[in-house]
């Protein structure tokens, strides 16, 4: 599949995005999904998610943490993003994440401090991976007192067995839904995005953020 990476690129809009957004309106639906990117500078594919809705499309996040280790050689396919962008919709403000991003509280906190309400992170986490994932989706959405919807794959391909388990997390960590593991499931939940202020009134960590913390990791990050 990753070596189809070039061949299936497609610019955002393109095709495939074209039959998202007409499914998109005739069942009156907000969709994430990936897909690779084919960007204006030729050669240069980004993993990236896209938000579409019943109006068309919304907008995209380009993947920024691309792992390069065991089983994974993201960069030999994809160029990183360098944005974090949150979306404005009826159904609130939506950020994006995409599976190892998860691994970098800093992401998350990111777009919970440019107003994201509801993360979304789309993820192909192998089975070995579980355990990260499942204490990452508790873990981000307390810090930043948010909704995160974490959506896996489920299935087999290069020998690597995907997991599943998807599952929305509240702002206090109590997971709302959950569907089963290792097979194809579906669990529709509704959440109160008032949560997301009453929480944060309650355990303030957007307003005691000390922004110069900020700085002090884009320093040791460079010295790593």
């Amino acid at each position: 599949m990753q070596d189809e990476v070039y061949n299936l690129a497609e610019p955002i809009p393109g095709p495939s995005v074209k039959r998202v957004e007409k499914l998109a309106r005739e069942h009156e639906l907000h969709i994430v999904f990936g897909m690779p990117e084919e960007s204006a500078v030729k050669g240069v594919i980004h993993n990236t998610a896209v938000l579409v809705g019943p109006t068309g499309l919304i907008g995209k996040y380009r993947k920024i943490h691309l792992p390069t280790h065991t089983v994974f050689e993201e960069r030999r396919y994809y160029r990183p993003g360098q944005e974090a962008p949150v979306f404005t919709t009826p159904l609130g403000t939506i950020g994006l994440t995409i599976c190892y991003d998860l691994y970098f509280p800093e992401l998350t906190r990111l777009e919970a401090l440019a107003g994201a309400q509801l993360i979304v992170c789309i993820s192909a986490s192998p089975g070995l991976r579980r355990r990260f994932f499942e204490g990452f989706c508790l873990s981000r959405a307390m810090e930043n007192a948010i909704y995160l919807a974490y959506v896996n794959r489920v299935g087999i391909e290069d020998g690597n067995q995907f997991w599943g388990g998807s599952r929305v997390v509240a702002p206090n960590g109590s997971v709302l839904v959950q569907c089963k593991y290792d097979i194809e499931d579906y669990q529709p939940c509704k959440v109160d995005l008032d949560e997301v202020s009453r929480a944060r009134a309650f355990i303030p960590t957007i307003k005691d953020l000390e922004p110069q913390l900020f700085d002090q990791l884009r320093t040791k990050s460079r010295e790593a």
